[in-house]
Parts: C-alpha cells; structure tokens; sequence
C-alpha cells in the first residue's frame, strides 16, 4: 500500500480533515497532557537501538538547541495530527529531503555502518513512537474503549508513509508492536551515546536564573523519571534500572498525577488544535 493509495474517510476529504480526523482516536491521543511524559518514553526507547541513537547523536542539533529541537518535533506532531492533508504531506516532504541531506556514518562501539533514512531503522522510531504514545496514555488514565489501540496504532500508519515507509509493512495491532519488539530485543543494547543522552536528559541546559529561581530543573528531572519508569522492564534493565512490577506502580501513579495537573493549570490546552486547519 503506498501513500497514494492509503484508505481515508470520504467525508474528512471534503472536509479536509487531515490524515486522521476529529473521531479517530489519534486526535484524542495526540491532544492529551500525557503526550508529554510519551514523548519522552520514546525518546529513551528509540536510544536503545544503537544505530539510532549513533546516527541521532551525529546528527541532532539536540544537545546545542533542545529546546528548538523539542519544539521542532512538537509542531511535525501537530502538523501531521491536525494539519490539513496537504500541510502533513508538506510536512513529510520536507522530513524525507532532511533525511536524504544528512550524513550516513558507522556506530562507534560496533563499526556497525547506518543510514539515516534506512527502513529498518525509521520503522524502530515510527514503532517506539506509536507504542510510547498509546501505552503512556493508557496509563496516565486516558479513555480507550476496546479495540482503540488497534484502531490507534492502524491509523498511525498513514503517518508512517510519510516519512518514507511502507504502511503495509508496519503493524497494524498491539499484538503486531508485541511481536516486532520481540523480534528487534536481540538487537538492542544501551550504548555510551545512549546513557550520556538519558543523563543529559535529566538535567538539560537552563537559563541560570531560571535554575536559581524556578523549580523547573527539579520538575523537569521529575517528568524524565517518571517517562523512564513506564518504559518497559526489559528496557528498563538495559539502562540498569529497576525492572520490577513495583517501578511499574510508582510510574502508573506518577504518571497519572502528572497528567491531572496538567489539565488543572491548563484548563484552556485543547484550544491550541483550533488553529490548525484541520481542527476548524
């Protein structure tokens, strides 16, 4: 199946509603406080994949520019979430020309030579991506009725074509995520790239003032802490933290206050999708 050719809905085409639309559970995901606590949990997960995090650290402006690097992701997020049809393919243009620009280079500890734009290597982001996003929702307390994390990550497919891959070739089920993870687990290891990015992560550059001033560097490390403890266990264990059902516990709770008091300091947030077009 090719981007052309990708099944949509008759009436978000007229409506222009974008790649997914107001009733898919994508919208609901993707608006929700959590995301911020997943986007993390991926971040973590993509990492342990040593060719991704080599050619990321080779090539991400993240260590230099966090801040605009996550602000960045966040838009190519809400881009292709609410955007119109043609601001997502627009969007995945101009990823797929980054890609192709950048450099190709070998993975320091093994010689392991990568490409950025190599499938295998977009369908580990894409996957780490899809399954951050629904299982930190589902445990921060977000609402899914049976069947939406299929539904869910089946319509994060469309978003796959985007940047270069085949949507028939992911999967298209929680049991399809389960069964690739098992399948990629003999591959992966935390690498030194990988533990500097998830220390560097917990205590990023800030302002001095604001360090001073502000509790954001202590909530900050806080979130980190809580998106490393919904990892997996066995993703957990290659960072050699704890894998216990305990850490489990203490990141569901951590995770679902954090998530409550988001939505009490912003009890305006779900305006911020009516200024895309596919959210008019």
């Amino acid at each position: 199946m090719t981007e052309a050719t990708l099944p949509a809905n008759d009436a978000h085409q007229q409506l222009d509603c974008g790649l997914f639309g107001p009733d898919s559970v994508t919208w609901r995901i993707h608006r929700d406080p959590s995301m911020l606590l997943a986007g993390f949990r991926a971040l973590l997960l993509e990492a342990t994949h040593p060719l991704v995090i080599a050619g990321f650290a080779a090539n991400s402006s993240f260590r230099d520019d966090p801040w605009g690097r996550l602000q960045r992701t966040g838009r190519w997020i809400q881009t292709v979430t609410y955007g119109s049809t043609v601001e997502a393919h627009g969007a995945g243009a101009r990823l797929r020309a980054l890609h192709a620009k950048l450099d190709s280079g070998v993975e320091p500890e093994t010689g392991r030579p990568y490409r950025i734009n190599d499938p295998d290597l977009l369908k580990w982001v894409h996957c780490t991506e899809v399954e951050s996003f629904l299982s930190t929702y589902r445990r921060c307390g977000g609402r899914l009725e049976p069947g939406d994390g299929d539904e869910y990550v089946n319509e994060m497919r469309r978003s796959a074509a985007l940047v270069g891959l085949d949507p028939a070739a992911m999967p298209a089920t929680e049991a399809d995520l389960a069964a690739y993870y098992a399948l990629m687990r003999p591959q992966l290891k935390v690498t030194r790239l990988a533990r500097e990015t998830a220390l560097w992560g917990f205590a990023p550059p800030m302002p001095h003032w604001v360090s001073l001033a502000t509790p954001a560097r202590p909530a900050w490390a806080s979130l980190v802490a809580v998106a490393a403890g919904m990892l997996p266990r066995w993703a957990r264990r290659l960072y050699g933290l704890p894998g216990v059902p305990t850490t489990d516990l203490a990141a569901t709770i951590g995770g679902r206050l954090t998530r409550r008091s988001i939505l009490l300091l912003s009890p305006l947030r779900g305006s911020r999708t009516a200024r895309l077009p596919a959210a008019a």
